[in-house]
């Protein structure tokens, strides 16, 4: 390890800082949609934010010390940097670190819990269970192909929905739409990187989708979770939100970009440069939904 760089900063690198925003897109455009239709107890909601935040860096944690210990991780990584298989931290460190912060957000969570009752509680184990299962234990989900369904789930459905019933007690059709659309758009993020690590996860045994179903079936899922978000908006139009309707789909031009990349070049290291402009396209989609809300309100 390189001694003149503070551990630290090793640490904040394996919690993946620049993946954090899908936890913070959804609990803002989940806090947002509740903002549109009542007060919002801005304790709760700062609360909520933590504790996704929290659970989405311990899920980065366990992940970093498995792929490493599975042989997922090596030399020939095509992704960015792992903490673990960079030397930088020890696979212990890295592994009692995402168990460190699933405690801290279960935690912190306490105040949520006694504020929403046991619903919140049993999606608060719940989202744990699977953020840890998410590449750890007997059957870790993103080597079965159910890493999309996760993202889907808990980046969609639980995290965007949790901020707007703690400030409503309600969960209604305008937040369903809502989660749907952030949960598909984060699911993008998941399926560049199984496509781009398509060989490697076929030789470490890990059976993304993308590594059973080949390169075009990934480049299929990509376009998918790019358009249907947008095609999604239009529904906000019936629902008397105009705005939400249409203000996101000023990234439609981004997309397309995204979309010609892909299907022009076989996956590999430049794969990382479209990762970074659909992480773009996911956090500015989310601030334009949930400024839209915002402004409904107005």
């Amino acid at each position: 390890m390189t001694t003149d760089i503070p551990k630290w900063r090793y640490w904040i690198a394996a919690c993946r800082p620049k993946t954090l925003t899908v936890a913070f897109v959804a609990v803002l455009a989940g806090t947002a949609l509740a903002f549109s239709v009542g007060e919002i107890n801005w304790f709760i909601a700062f609360l909520a934010l933590i504790c996704s935040l929290l659970m989405q860096a311990g899920a980065n944690l366990i992940n970093d010390a498995a792929d490493f210990k599975t042989g997922a991780d090596t030399e020939e990584r095509l992704g960015f940097p792992r903490a673990t298989q960079m030397g930088w931290l020890s696979y212990e460190e890295v592994y009692y670190g995402g168990l460190a912060a699933f405690a801290l957000a279960f935690v912190l969570a306490i105040p949520l819990v006694v504020h929403g009752g046991l619903f919140i509680l049993f999606l608060l184990v719940v989202s744990i269970m699977a953020g840890y299962g998410y590449s750890a234990g007997p059957y870790p989900l993103a080597y079965h192909g159910l890493g999309e369904v996760f993202v889907l789930i808990f980046f969609g459905y639980v995290c965007t929905t949790i901020p707007y019933y703690l400030q409503t007690g309600a969960v209604d059709l305008k937040i369903l739409l809502a989660s749907t659309q952030i949960g598909v758009i984060s699911t993008l993020l998941i399926a560049i990187n199984n496509t781009r690590d398509i060989e490697g996860d076929k030789k470490a045994g890990k059976k993304t989708l993308a590594a059973r179903y080949g390169i075009v079936f990934g480049k299929l899922e990509i376009s998918l979770t790019l358009l249907l978000p947008f095609l999604l908006n239009l529904l906000w139009a019936k629902l008397g939100y105009p705005i939400a309707a249409f203000l996101p789909l000023s990234l439609l031009p981004l997309a397309t970009i995204i979309i010609q990349g892909i299907w022009k070049h076989s996956p590999g290291r430049l794969y990382n440069g479209y990762f970074v402009l659909s992480a773009l396209l996911h956090l500015v989609f989310g601030i334009l939904l949930s400024l839209a809300f915002i402004l409904q309100d107005l």
